[in-house]
Formats: structure tokens, sequence, C-alpha cells
């Protein structure tokens, strides 16, 4: 194995279409103000059709996130790297169809009660098990690569590892109560991953890319 062969794998480099990496950089972006947007309508707003909305849109911005995400580590181990695209294709999917079906019902709710329906386990992601459980675990194996490659700051990696966290933690919880106004547990919880940790992990991620790699000033 070559010197460059080395030095590509420690930086990540691999055939990524510049104009592709542009796209996944605005899709970051958009991925993180949708997610914003889907926690202050879900904590704050508590608006069925807003909240819906966003938590479609951000599972389909984050599909071209992952694909360029998985570019740029698979150098380090290629199955890993496999096996967070394939995780978190499946929950940011996961999460559009979720979205969809509540916002199916905020439109036209067959019942008489939409919020009543919406409450009722999804049968393709109960209680979040693709949208938090499975995205968290993507996230968490993201994070371990991206410490590994110096395209990006290795902050970037710890703050996904924080975001991985909360996010099964979400699950879990969101599994246990099911009644999210019943404890102020999933709101902080909520609150502090959807208005905090997600879109900074989301926009950091995408400027990286649009920028088209790691810089000082962004990290340690």
């Amino acid at each position: 194995m070559t010197a460059k062969v080395v030095a590509n794998q420690a930086q990540g480099i691999e055939a990524v279409s510049p104009s592709y990496e542009r796209f996944a950089g605005s899709a970051s972006l958009l991925a993180a103000a949708a997610g914003l947007l889907y926690s202050v309508a879900f904590v704050v707003l508590k608006d069925q059709l807003l909240y819906s909305l966003f938590l479609m849109l951000g599972g389909l911005f984050t599909t071209g996130v992952l694909v360029a995400l998985y570019e740029r580590v698979r150098s380090f181990s290629p199955s890993f790297a496999l096996l967070a695209l394939l995780l978190g294709i499946v929950g940011a999917l996961g999460s559009a169809i979720h979205g969809g079906y509540d916002l199916s019902n905020a439109v036209n709710s067959p019942t008489s009660d939409p919020i009543a329906a919406a409450n009722l386990p999804n049968e393709l992601d109960p209680r979040g098990l693709l949208t938090f459980g499975l995205a968290g675990l993507s996230v968490l194996l993201f994070s371990w690569l991206i410490s590994h490659v110096t395209y990006f700051p290795k902050n970037l990696g710890y703050l996904g590892y924080l975001l991985g966290v909360l996010m099964v933690v979400i699950y879990f919880v969101r599994l246990i109560i099911l009644d999210p106004n019943a404890s102020p547990i999933i709101p902080a919880v909520l609150g502090i991953t959807g208005v905090i940790v997600s879109p900074a992990w989301y926009a950091w991620l995408g400027l990286v890319f649009l920028r088209g790699g790691r810089t000082e000033s962004s990290a340690s």
C-alpha cells in the first residue's frame, strides 16, 4: 500500500462528486432546520400538522447526507461504514414514513380525534424505533468513523456521540412513557436533542461538506 493511499484513507478521500458533496451540504443544513422546526412544533406549539411535515422532510433530507458521509468514511472501515449507512437510510426513511403517516392523519383523520390516532404506535416505526433508535445507532457508528478520518473535525465526532446517545434514549423513553405530556422527561430530552444538539451536528456537517473538508477554526 503506497503512502498516498494511506494518506487518502486517513483523510477520507474517495471518488466523491464535488457537486454531490455541495448537494449533501445543503441537504444537511436543511435537515438541521427541519429538525429544529420539528422540535419546536412538537414540544412548544404541539401542532401535529407542522411537526409531521418537518419530521417527513427531515428524513428525506437526511438520506442525501448519509450517502456523502458514507463516501467520506468508508476508506477507514468499509463494512462498518456500510452498516452505518444501512441503519441510517432505514432510520431516515422510517422517519419520513412516520411523518407522512402522522401528516395524513392531521390533514384528513379517519377518526374524530386526530391526536389520539397519531399517538397509536406506527406499524412501520413503533414509538420511533427507526426514527430515533436505528438512526441513533447510525449516528454513533458514523461518529466513530468520523473521528478516524482527517476530513472531519474530531469534535464533530464527539458531538455525534452525544446526539446518537440522546436519540437512543428518546426511543426508550418514548417506548416506556406513552403520553409525552405526562412527564417532563420527553419534552426535556427532545428539546435538548432537537433544538440544540441535532441541528448543531447537521449544520456543522453541512458546512464541512460545503467547504470541502475540515477547517482549523472549526476543529480542536
